[in-house]
């Protein structure tokens, strides 16, 4: 009942009851010493993935001193983007239909990364949709599908190069900046996924001249970053770890074409 008359203290008492400080300084340790046992120059990125969690929690990490956030729905990023600080960096990091390119990159004016890029027609709709935006180029990851499940997104290993060179010498407005994986459905990756997507990398970065320190990998969510930086991931995305366990069992976006069902979307859980 509390819920219904009184959502604003729901909501806060919801924040309230995990502390992301704390969590968030773990996790960032937690990379560090995974980077320094596999002697990396320094830990990787970490985008801290606030989605279904309300906007209380995401300023909290913020205060902490996180920036990079991650997204997966185009309504949800675009209310928080809203009403959030705007130097946050927001990565997309969801499926995102090429309908909603131009819905995403016209609300999210700091939008930093689109890492779901898995086909010409989405790349060649984002560089249409940076057009007439006052902002410099939106870089973007390919998503390779490095384990061959049927319910992942993302190229074939095999086609990852003939998409990263359409973004990288036909969209002008795009910046091709690196690839990206999703782990298992028990939210883990094999170290043979993170090696598929090194690989790739390297057959990248030589199909483009382009060297290795310029293409990410972002690979790693909750369940298995510690490996993920071990193998090399310069972008890790974590969620739960730093918000809490997520339940499903609320109010999602409601345009039915953003999203996925239940089963898929927790597949793509960070």
């Amino acid at each position: 009942m509390l819920s219904r008359f009184f959502p604003h203290m729901v909501i806060a008492a919801a924040a309230s009851e995990h502390k992301v400080a704390p969590a968030l300084k773990d996790v960032l340790s937690r990379a560090a010493t995974a980077s320094k046992q596999a002697n990396l120059k320094k830990p990787p990125r970490l985008v801290a993935v606030s989605k279904t969690k309300p906007k209380e929690l995401v300023q909290e990490a913020y205060d902490a001193g996180q920036r990079d956030f991650g997204e997966n729905y185009v309504q949800e990023i675009s209310e928080k983007a809203s009403q959030l600080p705007q130097d946050i960096k927001w990565h997309f990091i969801g499926h995102l239909q090429s309908n909603k390119a131009k819905a995403v990159v016209d609300a999210v004016p700091n939008l930093a990364v689109v890492e779901t890029v898995d086909s010409v027609k989405l790349a060649n709709k984002l560089n249409t949709a940076v057009k007439g935006q006052e902002r410099g180029p939106l870089d973007i990851y390919v998503q390779v599908n490095t384990s061959g499940e049927e319910s992942k997104f993302g190229v074939e290993p095999q086609d990852c190069v003939s998409l990263a060179e359409h973004v990288h010498k036909e969209c002008d407005l795009l910046r091709f900046a690196g690839l990206m994986t999703i782990g298992q459905q028990d939210y883990t990756s094999r170290p043979e996924d993170f090696q598929c997507l090194a690989k790739c990398r390297e057959e990248v970065c030589q199909a483009l001249s382009l060297q290795l320190n310029d293409v990410e990998l972002s690979m790693g969510m909750s369940g298995d970053f510690e490996q993920a930086t071990e193998a090399g991931s310069t972008n890790i995305r974590v969620g739960s770890t730093i918000f809490g366990k997520r339940d499903y069992t609320g109010s999602k976006p409601t345009d039915a074409n953003e999203h996925m069902t239940e089963q898929a979307e927790k597949s793509m859980q960070h």
